[in-house]
C-alpha cells in the first residue's frame, strides 16, 4: 500500500502494476510488464495471456514479486517501492517519478535476498524499517544510506554463516526477552540483540524449535511474531508449523530460573478434529498480526497459498484457497481461544498478506496477490440484533468429534 499519486487514497502495488485507490481500477504499469504465457483453450487453440502463470492456467510458475513494500527511500517526500523476488535473488526498489509518469528508476537494494519470509520492519530500534533476510548464508539486515539514498544498501549480519538455504523458511522481528530490543525470530529459535550495534556484533542464539520438521513437509514456518498472546507480560511467538503443510500456532512463553522456554499450542492441524472449530487448511505460507475488531487484542490473519508448487506439489494443492481471520481472545484463567472467521474462500494468501487500513475508516482491511489475482477486502461494520450476532458466530464441534 502507499499513496502513490499524493491524492490522499491509499493505493496498491502489486507485481509490475499499482491501482489508484479508492476504487483501484485505473492500473498504472510501473516496470516493464513483459511476462506472458500460453494456455490450450478448450477448442484447441492457444491463447497468450498476459502475466504469470497461475488460476489462468495449468502449470506451475513463479512470478519476479515474492514481496512488496513501500516506503520513501530517497526522501523526497514520494512514495517508493521495494520488491524482493525469488529467493537467492536481487532486491530492487523503484523511485517515484513524482507524478510525472512512465517507468520508474530502479536501483539495487540488495545483491542477494534468501529466505521464503523475509521482513520489512524495524530490527535495531531506530524507527526505520530495514529489510531483515538471510543473505549468503547469514541472517541479518540491510537499510538505505540516508546521505547516498541511490547506492546499494549494506547487509549487516548479525549471525555467523549457518549456510542457511535460500529458500529457507522462517523469519520474524519482535522484543522475545522484554528487554525493549526487538530480536531476530527464525523457525530454530530466537537471536538477541545486544545493547550496542557498534561494529555489527553477532547476536546471541537461543535454540528453540518453533516449527518442527514433518517427514511429509519437512520445510519450516512463514513469518513469526512476539506478542502477549495470554496476558501474563510475556511475549509468546506466533507462526505455523509448516508453510507447505499445516498447523498455525502459538508458542507460550515460560520461565524457569530465568531461563526462556517455550510451550506449544497447535490451535489448527492435519484435520478438522484438530481445531475447535473444525477449520482445516493448508499452506498457511503468510500470516499477519492486527487487532481486527477493536477489542485491543491482536488476531491472526493467514489462509492457504494456492498453487504454491503447482496443481500437484503439496497438501491438498486444488482445495478452496481460503482466507481467514482468527480472533485472538482470552479466557479469566488466561486460557486462549482462536474464533476462525472465514473472510473468502476464493483468493487465500500468497507469501505474503497485510492487514492495514486502506480505506481510512480506521478498520483494518485485507490486501493480497498470488496466482488468484490482486485482492482487496474491505471491512465493513454494520449493526445486528443479538440473535444475528449469536447465530453468525462460529461454533465449536461437538465433544467427542
Amino acid at each position: 500500500m502507499g499513496d502513490f499519486n499524493r491524492d490522499g487514497k491509499l493505493d496498491v502495488v502489486c507485481g509490475p502494476f499499482w491501482y489508484a485507490g479508492p476504487d483501484f481500477r485505473a492500473r498504472h504499469e510501473y516496470r516493464p510488464a513483459a511476462a506472458s504465457f500460453v494456455r490450450r483453450l478448450a477448442d484447441g487453440s492457444d491463447e497468450e495471456v498476459p502475466g504469470y502463470e497461475g488460476a489462468l492456467g495449468a502449470k506451475n510458475a513463479y512470478s519476479d514479486c515474492f514481496f512488496t513494500w513501500t516506503g520513501d527511500f530517497n526522501g523526497d517526500g514520494w512514495t517508493d517501492i521495494l520488491i524482493v523476488g525469488i529467493p537467492g535473488e536481487q532486491a530492487y526498489w523503484f523511485a517515484n517519478p513524482q507524478g510525472k509518469g512512465g517507468a520508474w528508476t530502479r536501483h539495487l537494494a540488495l545483491d542477494v535476498v534468501d529466505n521464503e519470509s523475509p521482513m520489512f520492519a524495524d530490527l535495531t530500534g531506530d524507527g526505520r524499517p530495514e529489510l531483515v533476510c538471510n543473505s549468503k548464508g547469514f541472517f541479518g539486515y540491510a537499510a538505505p544510506d540516508p546521505a547516498k539514498p541511490d547506492a546499494p544498501w549494506k547487509f549487516r549480519p548479525i549471525s555467523p554463516n549457518k549456510n542457511y538455504h535460500r529458500f529457507n523458511h522462517g523469519l520474524g522481528v519482535g522484543d522475545v526477552n522484554g528487554d525493549g530490543r526487538p530480536d531476530l525470530l527464525e523457525s530454530n529459535g530466537w537471536w538477541e540483540q545486544p545493547g550496542s550495534l557498534t561494529g555489527d556484533p553477532e547476536w546471541t542464539f537461543h535454540a528453540f524449535t518453533f516449527c518442527p520438521p514433518d517427514p511429509g513437509v519437512p520445510v519450516g514456518g512463514a513469518q513469526l511474531f512476539a506478542y502477549d498472546v495470554n496476558g501474563d507480560g510475556w511475549n509468546d511467538v506466533i507462526t505455523c508449523l509448516a508453510a507447505h503443510g499445516y498447523g498455525p500456532a502459538w508458542y507460550e512463553q515460560t520461565r524457569e530460573a530465568g531461563r526462556i522456554s517455550f510451550v506449544p499450542h497447535v490451535f489448527m492441524n492435519k484435520q478438522p478434529a484438530d481445531n475447535k472449530y473444525g477449520v482445516k487448511f493448508t499452506q498457511p505460507h503468510a500470516l499477519d498480526l492486527v487487532d481486527m475488531d477493536g477489542d485491543g487484542l491482536k488476531d491472526l490473519v493467514t489462509g492457504k497459498r494456492f498453487w504454491a508448487h503447482g496443481p500437484d506439489g503439496d497438501p491438498e494443492p486444488n482445495e478452496p484457497a481460503v482466507l481467514y481471520w482468527f480472533r485472538l481472545v482470552r479466557g479469566p484463567d488466561r486460557s486462549v481461544d482462536w474464533v476462525p472467521y472465514l473472510i473468502d474462500d476464493d483468493s487465500g494468501v500468497g507469501t505474503q498478506v497485510l492487514a492495514t487500513d486502506v480505506n481510512g475508516d480506521r478498520r483494518p482491511d485485507i490486501v493480497v496477490g498470488n496466482k488468484k489475482g490482486a485482492h482487496v477486502f474491505l471491512q465493513e461494520v454494520r449493526e445486528v440484533s443479538e440473535a444475528e450476532w449469536q447465530a453468525a458466530q462460529p461454533k465449536p464441534l461437538a465433544k467427542g468429534r
